[in-house]
């Protein structure tokens, strides 16, 4: 419990960029490692991965936390463990709308009413890549959910931005994503397909210069990595006759970042491996390979047209 009160101690409270205070999940700090602690100004969030250690561990934190964090106006307490990932307001008032902040940019996110927030905090590594590559590029984001990546991107100066999710509402969560920030709208296109079986719809609106795969590691008869992620790796020439730059993305520790070099290996072995982004600071781990993987590949052009 003490290194969690250390690390709130030691950030300012009254700071406006999201982050994560604790990570617990790396296994860096035993005996916690069922536990997060993440800011989004003016709210913690407590997410538990698993029971806590005695009855009273949750009300100890939380009354601990409350002095260290006078900015602070709420504390939701997530029970990721139990079926429905519920969450509760332990203290104070739950702002609407809540928003995370990254610099001038803003997000709606959603802490009481949801698994996920609708804002991934380890992504940032990826989302500061795409912020120097996407200037004057036609970007495809699959898997965008609610598209921070497209609002980086078209931030950041890229032509066009097309999002395919399945979810709709995730989708709609995205459009609502780039008005907030004023972006201009023609910017931006919101498809929600079944990405495996849409193929022929998303090449439709290409050729694309930059490609984001950021799929679920396993979602139930959806997507799962193991089988899956070859065939957004073999449709890749196809998408970009150009050749350009992608962006691999896998959150699955089981899986190391071999998985996806046998993967672009097998299925797109012209596709040249540049780099794997270093994973974000807030977000340390024992076993670096059990980290968020974030692969940058180069495609080279031609490599689909016909002998």
């Amino acid at each position: 419990m003490q290194a969690i009160l250390d690390a709130l101690g030691s950030w300012p409270s009254r700071a406006q960029e999201s982050r994560r205070l604790f990570h617990g999940r790396g296994r860096c700090f035993p005996g916690l490692e069922f536990v997060t602690l993440d800011y989004f100004s003016p709210v913690l969030l407590l997410t538990l991965y698993e029971t806590p250690p005695a009855p009273d561990w949750v009300d100890r934190v939380a009354s601990a936390a409350r002095p260290l964090a006078p900015g602070v106006q709420a504390l939701v307490v997530q029970h990721r463990y139990q079926v429905g990932a519920p969450s509760q307001v332990f203290w104070g008032d739950l702002p609407e709308p809540l928003y995370a902040r990254r610099g001038r940019l803003c997000f709606h996110v959603h802490l009481a009413r949801q698994q996920n927030a609708g804002f991934f905090l380890d992504m940032e590594p990826g989302r500061q890549w795409l912020e120097q590559q996407a200037i004057n590029k036609r970007v495809l984001n699959l898997f965008a959910y609610t598209c921070a990546f497209s609002v980086v991107a078209l931030a950041a100066g890229a032509e066009k931005v097309v999002n395919v999710d399945m979810s709709s509402a995730a989708l709609n969560l995205g459009r609502a994503n780039h008005q907030l920030n004023n972006l201009d709208k023609r910017g931006a296109e919101f498809l929600a397909e079944d990405i495996l079986k849409s193929w022929g719809r998303i090449k439709r609106r290409g050729p694309f210069d930059l490609v984001i795969l950021d799929p679920p590691s396993y979602q139930k008869g959806s997507f799962i990595a193991q089988k899956d992620y070859a065939k957004l790796v073999r449709r890749l020439p196809e998408l970009m006759p150009a050749g350009g730059l992608v962006l691999a993305c896998l959150n699955a520790p089981e899986l190391g970042d071999d998985f996806l070099k046998a993967v672009f290996a097998a299925s797109c072995p012209e596709a040249k491996l540049l780099e794997r982004l270093v994973p974000h600071t807030d977000f340390p781990d024992a076993q670096p390979e059990r980290q968020l993987k974030l692969l940058v590949y180069q495609l080279p052009p031609g490599i689909n047209e016909p002998e």
